[in-house]
């Protein structure tokens, strides 16, 4: 028999990204029921997305049909959002997509990517997938960027990408604009992901920047302000000289009718979303002091929806696992430089009250 070609040798050494279990898959894991668990382990909207939303996907007369493969009523409505052309935004499926197509649209095999861990895990992950190699600039201990080494090894492997979350995912800390602007000025383009601005103070996106600067990325989504994360829906705001050739390479109906729908009622009740939003961040103040006041707990402020927290004298891997015991669930990242931290997503007050009394127990 002829053998069969082999797959990738890179793909075949890579790790598989780990992925949050869903609701059904936990309760039956831990035998509790799934409007008992407290789900505080994906940064999601605890509150869901608003009636608008959830009406308008009651109502899809043309689900048989195939979506507008550009998005245009969406992408009008987020240029009249934010007040920047329609002509440089794209929308995907969620900013994972986004990520990917962008990785897909610069790398060849071997070119370089910077990444600054701790951080969001599909950027090396996507980077991995098309073939590029991740040259990882960890961060100081406060989570804040080693801008110098940055710098450093920019000019040294001259790679193509630097990702950056703003605020960033595990830690919330956001990325000051005068940091921003010495990277702007390396020969690279930078990916500024900005998935939980919304809970940052308002004036701290970049995405009108992206107008200004030719190698600036902003990337958005409805997963966690507008409570959207099962459908799956995000955008970006691009330089004018990519758009071209992003249209090549994304799939041709790559925003689902579904997702469309719900991102565009959720645009037309932004309102109802930032009353939400204010309730996220007045409930993580709450949780922030509560989890200062535990002896064994170092929480650090957050500009997110979510708060990490240095475990000092007990596992913290043990700490997630008696939680989840009791059916609260956490982040817990077996990875360097998180491997004595925890990560909690703000839920309502009540998931916060129950959380609570569990760490108190401990």
């Amino acid at each position: 028999m002829t053998s069969l070609p082999s797959i990738r040798p890179d793909v075949a050494r890579m790790d598989a990204y780990t992925p949050i279990l869903p609701f059904d898959v936990l309760s039956e894991q831990l035998g509790i029921p799934p409007d008992a668990l407290v789900k505080l382990d994906a940064n999601e909207n605890p509150y869901g997305a608003p009636p608008a939303v959830r009406a308008a996907l009651a109502d899809l007369p043309y689900a048989h049909i195939y979506p507008d493969p550009e998005s245009r009523h969406l992408r009008r409505a987020l240029a009249d959002f934010h007040g920047v052309p329609l002509e440089n935004i794209l929308a995907g499926a969620g900013a994972d997509e986004l990520i990917d197509l962008i990785l897909r649209l610069f790398l060849r095999p071997g070119d370089r990517v910077l990444n600054c861990p701790p951080t969001f895990g599909m950027y090396a992950f996507d980077t991995a997938v098309n073939g590029g190699v991740v040259v990882d600039v960890p961060r100081r201990a406060d989570f804040s960027l080693d801008l110098e080494t940055i710098e450093e090894v920019a000019r040294r492997e001259r790679p193509r990408l630097l990702f950056l979350a703003s605020p960033n995912n595990p830690d919330g800390n956001l990325l000051p604009g005068d940091v921003l602007e010495r990277l702007l000025a390396l020969p690279l383009y930078v990916v500024l992901d900005e998935a939980y601005i919304e809970f940052a103070p308002p004036g701290s996106s970049r995405i009108r920047l992206a107008m200004q600067r030719e190698n600036l990325i902003v990337l958005r989504t409805f997963s966690k302000w507008a409570g959207l994360a099962g459908l799956r829906v995000g955008y970006g705001v691009f330089p004018a000289a990519l758009m071209p050739h992003l249209w090549k390479i994304k799939q041709p109906y790559n925003v689902s009718t579904a997702a469309g729908a719900a991102a565009l009622a959720a645009l037309r009740h932004a309102e109802a979303l930032t009353a939400t939003g204010e309730r996220i961040v007045a409930e993580r103040s709450r949780l922030f002091a509560a989890l200062q006041a535990i002896p064994w707990l170092e929480p650090y402020p957050s500009q997110a929806n979510f708060v990490l927290c240095r475990v000092r004298g007990r596992d913290a891997a043990q700490v997630k696992a008696r939680l989840a015991q009791q059916g609260i669930l956490i982040r817990y990242f077996n990875k360097p430089g998180l491997r004595d931290h925890i990560r909690i997503s703000v839920g309502r007050p009540e998931h916060t009250d129950v959380l609570l009394k569990a760490l108190r127990a401990i």
